[in-house]
Formats: structure tokens, sequence, C-alpha cells
């Protein structure tokens, strides 16, 4: 009789002990959520043209395009615009994504553009309007135009210069 209340007072202080650490533990569950957004998105609708450029036989100079599309010169003075300015238009691109959202904007550093022969010129210092950051409307959009630097050697090869590569132009959100 001795060790059966012996086995009882055993299996109650396991009992005891066991309920115990059941109370010291306690779960509680969250929910997981993903909003989507629209993916951003950028398509050219304008390409860059320098339009006519006129250049000296000793003197370098440079083209430079904004991105309103007008141009001037710099440089030493070897280049010059003449009246007759052939098309003139700097990359024009349209970005859709989230309605409201920011996005930054990389640009390329310099791109050669070449005549198809052994003639080449760099087109660098590019610039843009928004410039670094740029914010989708309301519906989602905005047109991002990017403007640069055309550097004219002196006694540049005539002919029409163009490159295969394009102009590549980034916008991530922010």
């Amino acid at each position: 009789m001795k060790n059966i209340f012996k086995s009882i007072a055993i299996a109650s202080i396991a009992v005891i002990g066991l309920s115990n650490s059941s109370f010291a533990q306690a779960t509680a569950t969250a929910s997981a959520s993903a909003n989507i957004i629209t993916p951003i998105s950028i398509a050219k609708t304008v390409d860059m043209n320098f339009g006519n450029v006129a250049v000296s036989a000793t003197i370098a100079g440079t083209a430079v395009l904004a991105p309103a599309g007008t141009r001037t010169t710099g440089g030493a003075g070897g280049v010059t615009l003449p009246a007759t300015t052939g098309t003139v238009s700097a990359a024009s691109f349209d970005v859709t994504g989230q309605a409201s959202y920011t996005y930054a904007i990389t640009l390329p550093s310099s791109t050669t553009i070449t005549d198809g022969s052994s003639h080449t010129m760099t087109v660098d210092n590019f610039t843009s309007v928004p410039a670094t950051t740029g914010t989708l409307s309301g519906s989602g959009t905005q047109t991002l135009n990017v403007g640069a630097t055309l550097n004219v050697s002196a006694g540049q090869a005539s002919g029409t210069y163009t490159n295969a590569t394009g102009v590549p132009v980034t916008v991530n959100y922010n």
C-alpha cells in the first residue's frame, strides 16, 4: 500500500510538472500580405538628333543639345550651327508605372557614333528633364527628355553618324 501511495504521489508530481510547463508557452499568429504595384517601364518616343553641324578644318568643338531640344555650340569654337538645321530633337521617353511614385534616372556616361566607316564622334555629358528623380503623375505617366554634348574633331569627315547600340536610359522606383 505504501508503494501505491508512493506511485500516486510521483504521478501527481509529474502531472503537475507537465501542466506548469504547458502554461509557460503561448502561440500567436500573424497574417502575411503583399501589394503588387504596376511595374515601371520606359519607351522611346523620339530619337536624339543633333541636326546639321558644320566643323572647322583646324579647330575642334562641341554641339550641345538641351533636353528641351535647343542647340548651342561650345568648346574652342570649331563648330557652327547652320541656318538649315536639319532635324534637331532631344531624345524623349514615356515613363509609366504606379501613380504618384518617384523613380531614379540613370543616363549613360558616353556613347560613340560612327559614319559606318572609320570616322567616329563621342556623345557625352547627358542631361535630362527631370534630372535625377522623376515623379509619375496621378495617372502613372511622365515624359523624360534627354540631351547631350556632341564632341566634333577638327576636320571631322562629313556624313551621317549614328550608333548601333542606342542611348540607354534606365529608370527604377525609389
